[in-house]
């Protein structure tokens, strides 16, 4: 069974099932796809409760909408008492005070719960952390603590670390959420935002630990270090390993989409033995590896996929990594970019800013797309 950790007066599964990235029926590369298969999505889910999982966490948008209905429904054979479910304000969604109230009252609607144990402020950065101030979203939370609709109060963030410190300052937190592996340990922060939560007492829960799958398709040489080490583990392993060596964090989320990846991850996470400065090195120099690419830091979340003039963001930026990556060549990389209609390539990026207002990863969306992809892909 997944070994648990403690969070307040009860315990959480060391990894935690998250739905941004369930199985589907039909293949659309990389942007949010609403089409779940139930069928191999209920069997993900009943594999993670017979393994001891007992934290599944959705969001107002994952799956364009979808993710929630089906974990309300994959759960609800399930005792409520059995199993923890994490749901998320999107702020940046919100045109008036009441929004805030329409959309939690949707989300209940939509998973069948009767409450959420735990209940995130979505992606607070600086700016959408100063919506929820103006529209007393902490304060909304708490009354519905009050109502017995949610029991701990907590937010995922996507900021400065300045941005963290405010957060953490201004209200009581029960949790946090942040995305933290062994790349962007240094590479965005995520030691100094581990180490905030964790000197202000706030208990970690991790998304993104293999980099939306990054971490796990890893290059020839940072996997022949690994197996070097430990010739039976997958690159997966590693990341997930590196972040449940840190005993502030409570839950990882994974976004598994097959049996064969939870199983993985279940192994690892199994009587885990925490790493020590000779595993943790190997990692920071598996890192050292990866950033000497030209990779865009896309991790194929899809926060961008509303772009109003339906550029398929993720896609091109997964073709362009690919062969940054090594896995193919340039030219076999610009073969898959001209798949994608004209209508929906770089070409047809306005410059309106949509995309990088959402992305996690503060990525300069729109430069990409008037520079290094066309310069690249049309050369």
């Amino acid at each position: 069974m997944i070994d648990k950790r403690k969070f307040k007066d009860t315990e959480l599964s060391l990894l935690g099932l998250g739905t941004m990235r369930l199985p589907v029926k039909t293949i659309i590369k990389r942007e949010a796809n609403p089409m779940i298969d139930y069928k191999q999505a209920q069997i993900l889910v009943d594999c993670a409760i017979r393994n001891g999982i007992n934290y599944f966490d959705t969001a107002y948008m994952y799956h364009a909408g979808k993710s929630e209905k089906f974990i309300g429904t994959a759960l609800s054979k399930y005792p409520r008492e059995s199993y923890f479910l994490a749901d998320k304000l999107p702020i940046w969604m919100c045109l008036k005070q009441s929004d805030m109230e329409k959309i939690f009252n949707n989300q209940l609607s939509r998973t069948g719960a009767d409450y959420f144990d735990n209940y995130l402020l979505h992606s607070l950065d600086g700016n959408n952390f100063n919506k929820c101030e103006k529209y007393g979203a902490y304060e909304f939370l708490q009354k519905k603590r009050e109502e017995g609709r949610i029991k701990n109060i907590g937010f995922s963030f996507h900021g400065t670390i300045d941005d963290l410190k405010r957060i953490v300052a201004a209200h009581k937190w029960d949790f946090a959420q942040i995305q933290l592996n062994y790349l962007d340990w240094g590479n965005q922060n995520a030691k100094e935002q581990y180490e905030i939560l964790t000197d202000a007492g706030i208990p970690v829960i991790v998304m993104e630990p293999v980099r939306g799958g990054k971490l796990a398709d890893v290059s020839d040489e940072v996997s022949a270090m690994f197996k070097k080490a430990r010739p039976n583990q997958s690159a997966a392993s590693w990341a997930i390993g590196f972040v449940a060596s840190l005993p502030n964090v409570v839950t990882i989320l994974s976004g598994m989409n097959s049996v064969e990846q939870l199983n993985d991850n279940i192994a690892t996470l199994t009587d885990y033995e925490p790493f020590g400065d000779y595993e943790k090195n190997i990692c920071f120099n598996a890192a050292s590896i990866m950033n000497k690419k030209d990779i865009i830091p896309c991790t194929g979340c899809d926060y961008c996929a509303d772009c109003p003039k339906g550029v398929k963001i993720s896609t091109i930026f997964a073709y362009y990594n690919e062969y940054k990556n090594g896995d193919i060549s340039a030219e076999k990389s610009k073969e898959k970019y001209k798949t994608i209609p004209i209508e929906n390539n770089a070409s047809a990026c306005v410059k309106c800013g949509k995309c990088a207002q959402h992305c996690p990863q503060s990525i300069d969306i729109p430069g990409w797309m008037h520079g290094g992809i066309p310069h690249f892909f049309d050369k």
